[in-house]
């Protein structure tokens, strides 16, 4: 257990990193001393002696995030709301993004504003029947953020993103998941976290060219059609001069299960 979090909690279990959101008593709204820790998080589970290969990101509680913290006395940032994005979210939102491993979120409750922002990040979502996802800003005045103009029209479409963010009305787990926002529901928290644990160790076991998969399907929210099939062909390069690859012709061919190290 990493000591030096005050508002997240990290715990390394064998290969996968397991960050949570740790303020119950707000629901793990989001704070200033959260942002330090989370970003702090990050780097101790992209540092690569810690040997983390994939990540599980949570909720402490019986929330995964109820969104900013607004009577953090910290949160004001001076010249306007949107400097304090650029600031402190946008560091991490960027750091997720170009982590070198797969992403598993566990959502067991309320995702709401930027928590449903840092919900929806992951490469494979996971919930409980009983949590919701919630475009909170259009109650109190403001614009979803935190990515969630660029992730939601693209992973739900136009005219639900619209309507997730205008009417800011509760999304549940179960509608969510039909929409395609998540990719496995399970009954209750306690098997929701037992199924994103296994999903996250499969992604952990599994070959490097994961976090090479992350980034080519990242890449396509941004590149034409030709430069997409150019950096395929680059990232292949990568992905074919790796152990993992040798590792798994080899498997294939002795008709066994491969062993793969991330190398």
């Amino acid at each position: 257990m990493s000591g030096d979090l005050q508002r997240m909690s990290l715990e390394f279990q064998d290969n996968v990193a397991v960050l949570k959101f740790n303020h119950p008593e707000v629901l793990n709204a989001v704070g200033s001393q959260m942002l330090v820790d989370f970003g702090s998080a990050i780097r101790q589970i992209a540092d690569p002696r810690n040997g983390a290969r994939a990540l599980l990101l949570t909720g402490e509680g019986r929330a995964f995030c109820a969104g900013a913290n607004l009577q953090d006395e910290n949160r004001g940032e001076p010249g306007g709301a949107g400097d304090g994005l650029r600031s402190t979210y946008h560091p991490i939102l960027f750091a997720l993004r170009d982590l070198d491993m797969p992403i598993v979120t566990a959502v067991n409750g309320a995702a709401a504003g930027v928590g449903m922002s840092f919900a929806i990040m992951g490469d494979i979502v996971c919930a409980a029947k009983g949590a919701f996802f919630l475009q909170a800003f259009a109650r109190i005045g403001l614009i979803p953020d935190g990515g969630s103009t660029f992730m939601l029209p693209r992973l739900v479409g136009w005219g639900r993103a619209m309507e997730l963010s205008l009417l800011a009305e509760r999304l549940p787990a179960e509608q969510a998941q039909e929409w395609g926002l998540v990719n496995r529901l399970y009954e209750d928290n306690e098997a929701l976290l037992d199924g994103a644990m296994g999903i996250a160790k499969k992604l952990a076991d599994g070959p490097k060219s994961l976090a090479l998969i992350r980034k080519a399907y990242w890449s396509t929210w941004h590149n034409a059609f030709e430069q997409q099939l150019e950096y395929e062909a680059q990232l292949q390069n990568q992905a074919g001069s790796t152990k993992d690859f040798a590792e798994g012709v080899s498997a294939f061919l002795e008709k066994r299960d491969a062993q793969f190290k991330g190398e």
